[in-house]
């Protein structure tokens, strides 16, 4: 079995647990339901796109964040909102949902400044404490692809809630080494496939998975 398109969060998926993503991905017999904390942070994106794409004011659920999602607005370039992209295996730029995609995200707002671009997600949970900029360094090969005049990113980890910042530093000379440390994962995933064997992990957060039939599951 061929690997599929992978983003960040389903390669993470894989790494907590095989079992979990086999479900979700593989056999699509289980449905990952979003919780109430991931349903807040979805509303939030598109009031920050729509703020920012129309220039109208933040919804006021989310007043808290306006002086932030002004300042981003402020930055002079080429804003781009919910911007959806793909990679091929060999790096080159495709569509987000093209057949030869292998992997894919969306970028929340990437704005482009002749040769430089500001990239940011946005977190809506309470801290930055397991902040991982991996997704950060995803993003950045595929925006050096989609836009080859692009050699420096300034990217950013905003969480709105805390009103913190995690920042790094991309340039196009390192872009191999940015997806190079998804690749292990990627390998044994791709061993899980063809072997068809999905071992579960057994962790803090089996209570709150899908997977009922699981024998770490105790939900």
């Amino acid at each position: 079995m061929g690997l599929p398109t992978w983003s960040y969060s389903s390669l993470k998926t894989f790494q907590q647990c095989p079992r979990k993503y086999y479900h979700i991905k593989v056999a699509r017999d289980i449905v990952d339901s979003q919780h109430k904390a991931a349903l807040y942070g979805q509303e939030f994106h598109t009031a920050a796109e729509v703020s920012i794409r129309d220039g109208t004011p933040l919804d006021p659920r989310f007043s808290y964040a306006a002086p932030l999602i002004a300042a981003l607005d402020d930055i002079k370039g080429d804003k781009y909102c919910e911007l959806e992209l793909g990679l091929t295996d060999d790096l080159g730029t495709c569509e987000f949902d093209a057949p030869e995609a292998w992997w894919h995200g969306i970028i929340d707002l990437l704005i482009v400044a002749d040769n430089v671009a500001y990239m940011v997600d946005y977190k809506t949970s309470k801290n930055a404490r397991y902040a991982d900029t991996k997704q950060l360094d995803y993003m950045a090969v595929a925006v050096f692809a989609k836009f080859p005049q692009i050699k420096t990113i300034k990217s950013m980890l905003l969480f709105v809630v805390s009103n913190e910042f995690v920042k790094k530093k991309h340039v196009i000379e390192k872009k191999q080494d940015y997806i190079s440390s998804a690749l292990p994962s990627l390998k044994r995933l791709e061993t899980a496939l063809d072997n068809g064997v999905w071992n579960p992990v057994h962790g803090p957060l089996c209570g709150f998975c899908p997977v009922r039939t699981c024998e770490y599951n105790r939900s």
